[in-house]
């Protein structure tokens, strides 16, 4: 369920050139096509719907690389 959510906000705000639904969990965004600009759209849209903030700590590539890292950092902050 987790992923599928970040697969749908990675469809609207991503504006990867590939599918989303066809890359595998550990697929690395910016080798399909991910931005800094819109990892930034990524990061807002996620904080929204989840209702959540990004810890300083986690504004890196490695936390944006893929749904799998992206579903790690959202579990981490849910938790808190």
């Amino acid at each position: 369920m987790l992923q599928e959510n970040i697969r749908r906000i990675l469809s609207e705000h991503g504006k990867l050139p590939v599918d989303v639904t066809t890359l595998a969990d550990e697929s690395d965004l910016y080798e399909s096509g991910l931005t800094s600009l819109t990892t930034v759209n990524i990061m807002l849209a996620i904080e929204d719907h989840f209702d959540i903030e990004f810890e300083d700590s986690m504004l890196s590539r490695a936390t944006f690389q893929s749904v799998n890292s992206l579903a790690d950092a959202i579990e981490e902050l849910l938790e808190n």
